[in-house]
């Protein structure tokens, strides 16, 4: 546990959180809690395919439908690369396609995990306070 990371988190409380209010055994709970949001590095070809609306899918040409599968088939794809490039100009910037996979190439994570730190427990906030 990076305890220098975890006192400045408490100390300063740059989100606001109120942790001086707040038990130590609270504290962990709200650093463990995924209420912020990060973009995701990667996506799996599986987790793109299935954020597809087969309606849309189905009313591709066979090139643009080939097109896809050779972006499908680089295996993990960056959610905000050329792949997604490419994918924005087969099914339209105002897709339900490109909608569903605008909100799947972010994730929820806890205040912790963006810091760095892993699972808080309360422990470490009470030696990290110390």
């Amino acid at each position: 546990m990076d305890l220098v990371t975890l006192a400045s988190e408490l100390s300063t409380d740059p989100l606001g959180r109120s942790y001086s209010s707040m038990s130590d055994a609270a504290a962990a709970a709200d650093l463990n809690t995924a209420y912020r949001s990060a973009n995701r590095s990667t996506m799996t070809a599986s987790e793109v395919l299935n954020a597809f609306d087969y309606s849309e899918w189905s009313a591709l040409t066979a090139d643009q439908k080939q097109l896809v599968w050779n972006v499908l088939h680089l295996g993990e794809l960056n959610p905000f690369g050329v792949e997604a490039t490419v994918l924005v100009a087969v099914f339209g910037a105002g897709s339900d396609t490109i909608s569903a996979l605008a909100a799947a190439r972010v994730q929820s994570i806890t205040r912790a995990a963006e810091l760095g730190l892993g699972t808080v427990r309360a422990g470490d906030v009470q030696r990290a306070r110390a």
